[in-house]
């Protein structure tokens, strides 16, 4: 009877299932889109290679990783479908009032999609039927499709972190709504960026992971070892610039959201010479059981050992965000992206001096794990931007709670999007397994005699 009764609420209880659903879809679909926008440049490249070198096994590879890319494109088409009308039906209050503002970017993201299910269609039927050349070119829209579609997403957001293009009258009516500024407002450059490099982080990471199990029930042909070697390089080359992007992103939550910034580090009082805190539990205003690298957020945000921050003291009470699940999110974001740049470090340093993979097993137990570790690290890092901006949807000027639909019945909407998600992973994983087991190194002559290729 309680579970009929949650489910058939209206009003303030549709909070909770309203969050709750758009948290389990936005954590599914963003890995999907990960793949979206950095799988297609890492088939083309291998690809491109595998032509340069003369080499079946690489163009073979690409073609496998090719049609796990349309499935994966197909289950990301779904959520984002999904997505799209959870908007509107879970939000209102925010669609309502300012759609024509932040709308935009959403209208731009439907013509980015479309591009990129057009090329990924000639892509992968275009194997064997056109020329290397132009089979290769025909890619070229869907990569750029792919990044401009996150750039719009990530624009969106952004603009609810950071609402700008636009202004509100006396009775807090929205005019002169201006939806460029809106989405090149200040926190669209470092959020787009920092999402761009997460995504070639987990896509790297995650098919590195794939071929580092494969290796370790003894699979070390060269099919499998190429299959591990070209997405970790990926991986490794952008860790370390994502770490540097930390600063930009840190410094301007900094700026213009100083309570996320409070959350993140679980700091209640303003502080001169604040450090950095590593754990702990955030409790009556003290964040306890933590490590504390001393001066080393001041330095972060001001580049000064002596700058202030501001703790949440300056920010009303029932303005604070969750603080553990911000902090504890934070610290998980960092710290795994912390030993995936060792593990980078690790393979770049070997394969600087010897031009190898480094042959211990323990290495390719840490690159088996560091796929599911990049997934980690970016849900907590979405979890961080989302939770962090609590208790508002659009910072500052709209709360999460007047936004949601009043209308009874959201509970099923949750119950019915976590059994459309299982399925579908389910299904996925049947999928990708399968063309795993049944991957095509294309033959000399087959990888050769496309038309145009004599």
């Amino acid at each position: 009877m309680a579970v009929l009764e949650f489910i058939t609420a209206g009003g303030a209880e549709n909070l909770w299932p309203a969050r709750m659903q758009m948290a389990l879809s936005l954590g599914w679909h963003i890995i999907f889109a990960c793949f979206g926008i950095a799988f297609p440049a890492i088939v083309v490249f291998t690809e491109w290679r595998g032509h340069r070198r003369g080499d079946p096994e690489l163009t073979g590879l690409a073609h496998t990783w090719a049609k796990a890319m349309g499935v994966l494109f197909a289950a990301g088409a779904v959520s984002g479908t999904l997505l799209s009308f959870e908007m509107g039906i879970l939000w209102p209050g925010l669609m309502d009032r300012f759609g024509e503002v932040f709308g935009f970017p959403f209208v731009l993201e439907g013509f980015a999609f479309f591009v990129e299910a057009i090329f990924v269609g000639v892509y992968l039927f275009g194997w064997n039927r056109l020329s290397p050349r132009a089979h290769m070119l025909s890619a070229v829209p869907m990569v750029l499709a792919g990044i401009a579609g996150a750039f719009f997403v990530v624009s969106a957001n952004a603009w609810m972190n950071n609402p700008t293009g636009f202004r509100l009258d006396a009775e807090g009516a929205v005019v002169d709504a201006r939806p460029w500024a809106a989405m090149f407002g200040p926190s669209t450059w470092p959020q787009f960026v920092h999402m761009w490099l997460a995504a070639f982080m987990v896509t790297g990471f995650l098919v590195a992971s794939v071929y580092a199990v494969g290796m370790l029930r003894g699979r070390r042909d060269r099919y499998h070892r190429m299959g591990l070697l070209i997405p970790l390089t990926v991986a490794a080359i952008v860790t370390p610039v994502q770490i540097g992007v930390g600063d930009w992103i840190a410094n301007a939550v900094a700026d213009n959201q100083p309570a996320k910034l409070a959350a993140m580090e679980a700091q209640y009082e303003t502080t001169s010479g604040a450090g950095l805190s590593l754990g702990g539990i955030y409790r009556d205003g003290e964040l306890r059981y933590a490590l504390e690298i001393p001066y080393a957020l001041s330095l972060l945000i001001h580049h000064d050992p002596d700058g202030v921050v501001p703790g949440l003291e300056e920010v009303p009470v029932d303005e604070h965000p969750p603080v553990n699940v911000v902090h504890l999110a934070y610290n998980a974001m960092v710290g795994i992206g912390t030993a995936l740049l060792l593990l980078a470090a690790w393979f770049g340093l070997v394969w600087w001096r010897r031009r190898r993979l480094p042959e211990t097993a323990w290495f390719l137990r840490a690159v088996a794990v560091s796929g599911v570790g990049a997934v980690v690290a970016m849900e907590a890092g979405w979890i961080t931007t989302e939770v962090g901006r609590q208790p508002w949807i659009v910072y500052k000027i709209l709360r999460t709670a007047d936004a949601v639909s009043p209308a009874p019945g959201l509970g099923y909407g949750l119950v019915a999007v976590v059994v459309v998600y299982t399925v579908l992973t389910l299904f996925t994983a049947v999928v990708l397994r399968r063309l795993a087991r049944g991957h095509d190194t294309l033959a000399p002559q087959e990888a050769g005699e496309r038309p145009g290729s004599s």
